[in-house]
């Protein structure tokens, strides 16, 4: 039940694992951050499609024999063999410090993993395309050892790039692809997968809206296109926009630092250090919330006021502005200064600011023990049993992830964002460009793709939900996928439905 959205730039840069929560996010027993990895099969066909991958084709053979790509094949085969033992032996070989259930939770989320090709090989550094059954994605893995010690790995990256022209999916018609749609989304259901609701938009008009599996399973409820399911990351736009309407308003600026606006911030030098747009950016150093003390008292965390006094005694993890890693506690810190500057909470802001101009009339976020009519139930799977989340989840959602929306009302987010009612264009446009360094993430946004394939928005994800929300303007195209089962099958339909939407109407 831990996995991590596919849609940032993923590192195991020195074994140190990258942290998520609610939406490039992982769970180490309810929500711990961790890394991506993949196991691969050779394929030079640009029509193959990743549901007809076997579980049994390893062609570790194709990587060369060079250190760098003995490191790989390693970790290719250990992968593959889905075998702890194996995966235990690669840990120990390469110094590595994640766990053999962190790797195999890695294989439960990507599927089948497929070697497509090598695209450069050296003794000590490797690059190769590899492709997953869960999805349509490709992505680029490289491996890098060192060059004094051949049994330490330096580090392994994996990124989600665009398929290059020889590896692209056929477009289809309009009818085509939403058909096709249909049958992987059914697919999915039938084999316990996927329950939730889809939204597709071509310019601004719903083209497509559909739900499947069950919201309450005692009770035999079905989900509907207005079910409410929660969002994870996802509602990170949400602050991200209520942080862009300050700065509109000239209540603070993207370059002000936090103790600008919070001059009694715990940790001083922090507060001296980090500015608003590095936050927004995850390049701040801001670090994460997940400590074994966090977890163990989850629920005991109500307002972004307890994740401050908690957490806001730390230091920077790195130099704001000289690295990027995804960081949650930043974006409660975000949620925080709304409160402070407007003088709300950040929940009633968010609800006058944001879901009352946009139409969104169900979506919020009342603590998880309040009821709440047509909220999902979210599900996770263990020991092969599907059982309610309510465990994992935190007394309610907050800035940095958790609150519950509906298909509809994220389509009418949707809308309300590219209309100009939440912010003007011209800071829409630079918060869904790429605003760091690697090019995956602006101001609350992931970034991906180029050209017309271009598209922002935000995943979302933890035990029991799953969220896709993607903006593709050079399509006119609104893809919304809604879960209240663990991921990562929201992304994977709209991954699924993106490569094969028509360019034209």
């Amino acid at each position: 039940n831990r996995y991590i959205s596919r849609k940032s730039v993923l590192f195991e840069v020195a074994d140190s694992i990258i942290s998520d929560f609610f939406g490039a996010d992982v769970m180490r027993g309810i929500l711990v951050p961790l890394f991506m990895g993949a196991v691969f099969t050779l394929t030079n066909s640009a029509a193959y499609a990743s549901e007809k991958l076997s579980a049994d084709v390893t062609d570790a053979e194709a990587i060369p024999d060079t250190p760098a790509g003995q490191a790989m094949r390693t970790w290719f085969e250990a992968m593959n063999s889905r075998d702890s033992v194996r995966i235990q032996s690669y840990i120990d070989r390469y110094q590595r410090k994640s766990s053999a259930e962190d790797y195999l939770d890695y294989y439960k989320y990507l599927g089948v993993m497929a070697l497509v090709r090598i695209e450069e090989s050296e003794p000590n550094s490797i690059s190769a395309l590899m492709t997953v059954s869960n999805s349509d994605q490709l992505y680029r893995v490289r491996s890098v050892t060192d060059p004094q010690d051949r049994t330490k790995l330096i580090g392994l990256t994996m990124s989600a790039i665009d398929r290059p022209e020889d590896l692209a999916i056929p477009r289809l018609t309009q009818k085509d692809a939403l058909a096709a749609l249909d049958k992987k989304a059914e697919g999915l259901r039938a084999n316990e997968k996927f329950a939730g609701a889809m939204i597709i938009a071509k310019n601004t008009e719903a083209i497509y809206a559909r739900a499947w599996g069950l919201a309450d399973r005692p009770n035999g409820i079905y989900n509907k296109v207005d079910t409410k399911f929660r969002l994870g990351s996802a509602n990170k736009m949400f602050t991200a926009i209520a942080i862009l309407q300050l700065v509109e308003k000239d209540l603070l600026t993207l370059n002000g630092k936090v103790e600008d606006y919070l001059p009694d911030y715990p940790n001083q030098d922090f507060a001296n250090k980090v500015t608003i747009r590095q936050i927004l950016t995850h390049t701040g150093g801001t670090g994460d919330i997940f400590t074994e003390e966090y977890l163990a008292n989850i629920s005991d965390y109500k307002t972004h006021s307890d994740y401050v006094e908690k957490f806001g005694h730390r230091s920077v993890e790195f130099e704001p502005g000289s690295q990027e890693r995804y960081s949650n506690y930043g974006f409660l810190l975000l949620g925080y200064l709304v409160e402070k500057i407007s003088n709300m909470s950040y929940y009633e802001y968010v609800r006058r600011n944001i879901f009352e101009p946009a139409g969104m009339k169900d979506s919020g976020f009342l603590p998880e023990d309040v009821s709440v009519a047509g909220r999902a139930v979210g599900y996770t799977a263990v020991d092969g049993s599907f059982i309610p989340n309510s465990d994992s989840l935190p007394y309610r959602g907050t800035a940095a992830g958790g609150g519950y929306s509906t298909a509809s009302d994220m389509l009418q987010f949707a809308k309300a964002l590219q209309s100009g009612k939440l912010i003007p264009a011209a800071l829409l446009n630079q918060a869904s460009s790429p605003q760091n360094r690697d090019g995956w993430y602006g101001y609350g946004f992931q970034t991906r793709g180029k050209a017309e394939t271009a598209y922002f928005g935000h995943s979302g994800g933890a035990p029991g939900m799953n969220a896709e929300f993607r903006i593709y303007p050079g399509f006119g195209t609104v893809i919304v996928a809604l879960s209240n089962m663990d991921g990562p099958y929201a992304e994977t339909l709209a991954d699924y439905y993106a490569t094969r939407m028509p360019a034209e109407p």
